[in-house]
């Protein structure tokens, strides 16, 4: 199917509305994997099933290294199971010259941006191809080739850098816009308010996507705020928000575009809400049983967004099950095959602790820790 481009964003906010049945913003989109004439939204079924097969890439991805920690092979983890269709949807609408900040659970993002498995695994590993030279927490990517930050521990304390680099981008006049993701527990930290109260006021050029997976590790939405929605937090800064359900691929997609449009084109920021569910556990360190109901689990399994994004292509004979095998043996094979390669890796050279990359000219003190280091192993290898 040819895609028809989209020059007015009028169509894109009709179509938002669509989904609502409500005129009132934030707009509801709960599509429900149905897609009223995608290809008048320029969603063709090649760009469907290039965001299907990263979300895929993703699920196995996460599979294979949740495995690899339970063998005691990784450390902690956080897996983004659940949530693929928020998250690679909404990453899609980037462009190059984008520039991308995420929590630790957006490694379809990262994929989308063509961050290879070996570097996710290196980064895991901590070992000497990591781009990070294992000096982040796990779940840590970034990219400086890719134009993506990794993100900093506390929670939404990155949130404020991606204003701030919005603003410097704005200022320079630069036409690009930041996305930035969030968890709905993100959304009680204080640097999540001063990160929208700031963007609101500088109308920066940032894109905020909120994944409300109803749970912030064991705390609820509704112990969190009092709000009906979180993307009806916007207004109180002064610009727009939108409630999508994020376990569509293509709503988020098509939210995503409309939102980091409107950024680059100098109409300021977005907030969007994906409505999405987190399947599996917080981490690896976590216990859901201890505090959802297997109910619950079973409600959201059925809308799992692989399985809704792949009923989509089928019903549309753009995919098939004999595609799918091949394409999963293939991604087994490809991942298997990284992991022998950063298994066998070795260690960061201890002098990587003294960040040669981070200062013009090492100051003189970690240059005397760096030889007294270095003299020690010396003598202890000896």
């Amino acid at each position: 199917m040819q895609s028809v481009s989209v020059d007015e964003d009028s169509d894109i906010k009709e179509w938002l509305k669509s989904h609502t049945g409500q005129e009132e913003k934030p707009y509801e989109i709960l599509s429900s994997g149905d897609f009223s004439k995608p290809s008048q939204l320029g969603i063709d079924d090649e760009l469907a099933l290039s965001i299907y097969k990263t979300m895929l890439l993703c699920r196995v991805l996460d599979s294979k290294i949740l495995s690899l920690q339970r063998q005691g092979r990784l450390g902690a983890y956080i897996a983004s199971t659940g949530e693929e269709g928020a998250i690679v949807g909404s990453a899609f609408a980037l462009q190059s010259s984008d520039w991308l900040f995420t929590s630790y659970r957006e490694l379809g993002a990262h994929l989308v941006r063509k961050l290879s498995v070996d570097l996710v695994l290196a980064q895991l590993y901590g070992n000497s191809n990591d781009l990070l030279k294992g000096r982040q927490m796990s779940n840590s990517w970034g990219s400086r080739e890719l134009n993506t930050v990794p993100t900093a521990a506390p929670i939404g304390a990155y949130l404020p850098v991606a204003v701030g680099a919005s603003l410097g981008a704005k200022l320079r006049g630069d036409k690009i816009a930041i996305l930035t993701y969030l968890g709905d527990g993100g959304t009680s930290s204080s640097d999540f308010h001063a990160a929208m109260n700031f963007a609101g006021v500088y109308r920066t050029p940032t894109v905020f996507i909120c994944r409300n997976n109803g749970w912030a590790i064991s705390v609820p939405v509704t112990r969190q705020t009092a709000s009906r929605t979180l993307a009806i937090k916007a207004s109180a800064y002064g610009f727009e928000g939108i409630r999508i359900d994020g376990n569509d691929a293509l709503a988020a997609y098509v939210a995503a575009r409309y939102a980091l449009k409107k950024a680059r084109s100098g109409g300021g920021p977005t907030f969007i809400e994906a409505l999405t569910y987190r399947m599996g556990p917080h981490s690896t360190a976590d216990d859901p049983k201890r505090y959802r109901s297997e109910e619950e689990m079973k409600s959201w399994s059925s809308r799992d967004p692989v399985q809704l994004l792949k009923r989509y292509l089928l019903a549309r004979k753009a995919w098939n099950d004999e595609a799918e095998k091949a394409l999963v043996k293939n991604y087994d094979g490809m991942i298997s095959s990284a992991v022998q390669r950063q298994e066998s890796t070795p260690p960061l050279s201890p002098d990587k602790l003294f960040m040669e990359d981070v200062y013009a000219e090492l100051p003189w003190h970690l240059k005397e820790q760096r030889t007294d280091l270095l003299e020690y192993l010396s003598e202890k290898s000896e």
